[in-house]
């Protein structure tokens, strides 16, 4: 099955923070996008095991997206040889345009394992000749795929970014993304964790940047090239 975009996280509820509104924004305009979780999440904080499994298949159908996980190990989650391969895999499998990583982290490392495991499995993706590399038979079987766009939103956890590439006007789906977060009461405590208020005024200081209610950041692995300049939408500045 082939998918507009692949988004690749660490946990359950790292796409839909750092990104929930703009997926909500893409599938809403008919996109085609497959969440991919590398660990279950396990242990969370206010659950048992399995919760928040059942929390972030929710939180999918509330987002219309299609998600998996490749259970690969909470808190020890590395940058190895297994889990580039593991994801290269989904791309030459799904063939989506676009790509969506993890952007610059440092705090938690299975955050920071994420940016270059996605780096990596983008670029093996698009390799042939795999025969002939030891280790590389379970890509060997797939068609050589070129990602279009690998992008990288802000990850919550980490400081502000002074300079992105692009951020996207979420405001019109915000209340939707509250609720998809709300619904992780495994790790969020109900009735208004500290922590998604602090989330929300990220999007929110973007925004004002920008002059609307709610943006997402975006950093690109590649320069962004348009056909005109003028598909920018206005900003207060100019």
């Amino acid at each position: 099955m082939s998918y507009d975009a692949l988004v690749v996280a660490a946990h359950p509820d790292d796409a839909e923070t750092q990104m929930g509104g703009t997926l909500a924004t893409l599938t809403d305009a008919g996109q085609r996008i497959l969440l991919v979780d590398l660990t279950d999440g396990e242990p969370t904080a206010f659950a048992a095991a399995g919760v928040r499994a059942q929390q972030a298949r929710e939180a999918a159908r509330m987002l219309s997206v299609d998600r998996m996980c490749l259970g690969f190990q909470d808190r020890f989650l590395a940058d190895t040889q297994a889990a580039r391969v593991a994801v290269a895999q989904l791309i030459r499998a799904h063939r989506p345009r676009w790509v969506y990583g993890t952007g610059e982290a440092c705090v938690h490392p299975d955050h920071a394992a994420v940016v270059g495991l996605t780096r990596a499995a983008v670029f093996l993706a698009r390799l042939g000749q795999w025969e002939q590399v030891p280790g590389g038979q379970p890509l060997a079987d797939q068609e050589p795929w070129i990602v279009e766009r690998l992008f990288f939103p802000h990850c919550k956890m980490e400081p502000p970014w002074g300079e992105f590439a692009f951020a996207v006007d979420v405001s019109a789906v915000y209340e939707r993304k509250r609720q998809v977060l709300a619904a992780y009461t495994s790790i969020f405590a109900r009735g208004g964790d500290h922590l998604l208020t602090l989330y929300e005024a990220e999007d929110q200081y973007y925004g004002r940047l920008l002059g609307v209610a709610h943006a997402e950041i975006f950093r690109s692995a590649a320069p962004l090239l348009v056909e005109t300049p003028i598909v920018f939408s206005p900003a207060p500045q100019g």
